[in-house]
């Protein structure tokens, strides 16, 4: 076994985790999985298939910042799955900053992003060192969509819908039960606007003649990454589910949210979502099935006289999220990283190197570009 791990996924007993394990095995990335607990650490890694006989070592360690950043040091990366992020995260990236590593993660939360960017953009950039919140399906699909939009002279307005087929995780339903119920910002002329609270809008997809409600969602990343780009002025995300079941079942814990939990504080807020979310999420799902859990990424492009529509027609998120990391990790471990300091996925290491990451292993199918 290798005595010198370059890469930690911290939080990897969970669902995601071992999507990343497996894809870091796939890569052939040795890694240590860490977490809370051992026990439980063994028991789930146990569950690859791909991790049978591969360089792997399970670590306990406590969620402080003397013990993350013991285990982080000497390493180069480390990739975070621990959520809620705004809950439990900000040790995790001072104790990867203290340690010298590179930080990514697998947040979908907009608030979390907008700390990072303004309480550790700086430092890490000081210090050579990526800062990659939401290296992952969500927000990380719009935001290749949209670079892909961007390559279209004069495009500075950005439209993103994110519709995944299938359920979240019990940590994902956490997560954006959390920030639905938070205020969630899109780019409007170079300012972050809030969305109406509690509202749901009607959006058409490429593919589907049927509309869907969607969401806000938090926001979505790419109205930060964008915010200080010189390119782009308008920037807002959407994100359905074709499952409209459960999209119906979040619009009902907002409007109730909004209706007798918004005077309350926000550790009071944040029990409230956590427990709704076990409600309506009890059981880790199974991993997503190519032929079932389809995605469709939809971005518009606007100027002033020119246009662009871009798909992205791909499948399984999650374990895309799982294909980013070990994408993002192997860029890192090979000198291929493209920045330094809070930057987006694409900006870290190419949209273009990175939609063909995901169409050579057959999680990204097609990329329809048309101008109009």
């Amino acid at each position: 076994m290798n005595s010198n791990y370059e890469v930690v996924v911290y939080g990897a007993s969970g669902y995601t985790g071992k999507l990343i394990a497996w894809q870091l095995a796939e890569r052939g990335i040795p890694f240590i999985a860490a977490g809370r607990s051992q026990a439980r650490l063994e028991s789930e890694m146990a569950k690859v298939p791909e991790l049978k006989g591969f360089d792997y070592q399970c670590v306990e360690v406590a969620h402080d910042l003397d013990a993350l950043t013991s285990l982080f040091s000497g390493k180069k990366i480390v990739y975070n799955v621990v959520g809620p992020f705004m809950q439990l995260c900000e040790v995790v990236v001072k104790a990867s900053l203290k340690a010298a590593c590179h930080y990514l993660d697998t947040t979908g939360e907009q608030d979390w992003m907008l700390f990072c960017e303004e309480h550790y953009g700086q430092p890490y950039a000081d210090a050579g060192l990526l800062l990659v919140p939401a290296c992952s399906w969500m927000w990380a699909a719009g935001n290749l969509a949209a670079e892909i939009a961007l390559e279209t002279p004069g495009v500075d307005s950005l439209d993103i819908v994110y519709c995944p087929n299938g359920e979240p995780s019990q940590a994902s339903t956490r997560s954006f039960l959390r920030m639905c119920c938070q205020p969630q910002l899109y780019l409007e002329n170079n300012e972050l606007l809030p969305w109406p609270s509690a509202t749901s809008y009607d959006v058409a997809l490429p593919g589907r003649h049927r509309t869907l409600k969607a969401l806000p969602w938090s926001g979505g990343g790419e109205p930060v990454w964008y915010n200080s780009d010189e390119r782009v002025a308008n920037c807002n995300v959407l994100t359905s589910f074709t499952n409209q079941v459960v999209m119906q079942a979040v619009v009902d814990c907002m409007n109730k949210f909004e209706a007798e939990y918004t005077g309350k504080t926000i550790h009071e807020q944040e029990a409230i979502t956590n427990a709704w979310a076990d409600e309506l999420c009890s059981e880790e799902p199974a991993r997503d099935h190519p032929a079932v859990h389809r995605t469709t990424i939809s971005c518009y492009g606007r100027g002033s006289t020119d246009g662009v529509s871009v798909t992205l027609w791909a499948t399984c998120g999650y374990s895309q999220t799982g294909a980013l990391a070990s994408f993002a990790v192997q860029r890192i471990l090979s000198n291929k990283a493209k920045a330094e300091g809070f930057v987006s996925p694409a900006t870290a290491f190419g949209a273009r190197n990175l939609i063909q990451d995901l169409s050579d292993i057959g999680l990204h199918c097609t990329v329809d570009r048309s101008s109009y």
